[in-house]
């Protein structure tokens, strides 16, 4: 198996990708919303992938925070607020806030299960800090670590319930970029005991079955590799002091913020210790390229996927998903109230 998640070019697999699929045996694929035109089509999507491995429990995710990170929006899905609305809610009723993550990650979850998508790249525990750029902004559940970190486990836990698995991320923490990763690099000059600060939220999660790395320059623990590519923070920050034993996975490994080639990339992340790298953009040029330089997913790497997918469930149209985003809608309405 190929220590990868690969996107697709479109709505349906093209014969290319059907072949190459079969041969390199990814583990998992994501969806974007050029890949999803009518939740019949995604169903049919994510059928046509499991009928290639024949595994009806298959790695298949997508970025569905809410907000302006959500690749199915209505008509056809239905709308999630973003983070910032649980985060004002907690504000002034924490219990009510819990409660609105929770029912909202629950419905979000039924419909994504309906479709066959078993994994939501949601939450972030990244935790807002004053003068950052906003490609974090309104997505954060907060700037009170145990606040993002009470809401996260309430998603965390709505996924659940509802069939998929959640992916915290961005680890070892993303609050502090000072740039958009997508297009250049960060470097964080914060001290080890400032950065106690991100790392609270996902120690308290550090049980969660997926995580995603953060492609950050950290120069208190490494100064000269970003965290998807540092053997240093993901041996000793993610896996020893954040103490995270689940699914790891790169954020894009396309983004500009890494540099040389995205097969070079990828082999890097690998031997840096991430168990899967993300590669998004559909490109058969970077996907061949991937798995013919990265060696089989490891033993270890094996049984986190398979404890990351033990769960997760293959459904149909739940009704249960109108009456949790009322719930929701009644819970948030009290935050308005008091705004």
């Amino acid at each position: 198996m190929t220590p990868a998640i690969f996107g697709l070019s479109g709505a349906a697999l093209t014969a290319e990708e059907r072949d190459f699929f079969r041969e390199a045996d990814p583990a998992g694929y994501i969806l974007f919303g050029r890949n999803c035109e009518t939740r019949e089509q995604v169903r049919a999507l994510t059928d046509a992938l499991r009928e290639i491995h024949g595994r009806e429990r298959l790695f298949v995710c997508i970025d569905q925070e809410g907000g302006r990170v959500a690749r199915l929006r209505p008509p056809q899905w239905a709308a999630y607020p973003a983070g910032a609305a649980f985060d004002a809610l907690y504000r002034v009723a924490p219990a009510s806030a819990i409660e609105a993550a929770r029912v909202n990650a629950e419905a979000m979850a039924l419909e994504l299960s309906a479709m066959g998508i078993t994994v939501d790249c949601h939450p972030p525990l990244d935790v807002r800090q004053p003068g950052a750029h906003d490609v974090i902004g309104d997505r954060a559940l907060g700037s009170e670590p145990m606040q993002v970190a009470a809401l996260g486990r309430a998603i965390l836990d709505g996924l659940a319930r509802g069939g998929a698995a959640g992916c915290i991320k961005h680890m070892p923490g993303h609050g502090r970029s000072s740039t958009d990763t997508h297009k250049e690099m960060p470097t964080v000059t914060a001290s080890e005991a400032e950065l106690e600060t991100d790392l609270a939220p996902f120690r308290a999660l550090a049980g969660a079955l997926v995580g995603m790395t953060g492609h950050l320059l950290f120069t208190a623990w490494d100064a000269e590799n970003p965290a998807t590519l540092s053997r240093t923070v993901i041996e000793e920050v993610i896996r020893g002091r954040i103490g995270f034993d689940g699914l790891l996975l790169t954020d894009d490994i396309d983004m500009q913020a890494l540099s040389g080639s995205v097969p070079e990339r990828s082999e890097r992340a690998i031997a840096a210790g991430c168990d899967l790298v993300l590669n998004c953009w559909a490109r058969m040029e970077d996907m061949t390229g991937i798995a013919s330089r990265l060696p089989p997913l490891t033993e270890r790497g094996h049984e986190r996927l398979d404890r990351a997918l033990a769960d997760t469930r293959v459904g149909e149209d739940d009704p249960r998903a109108h009456d949790l985003l009322a719930k929701r809608d009644a819970l948030l309405a009290i935050g308005e109230a008091a705004a």
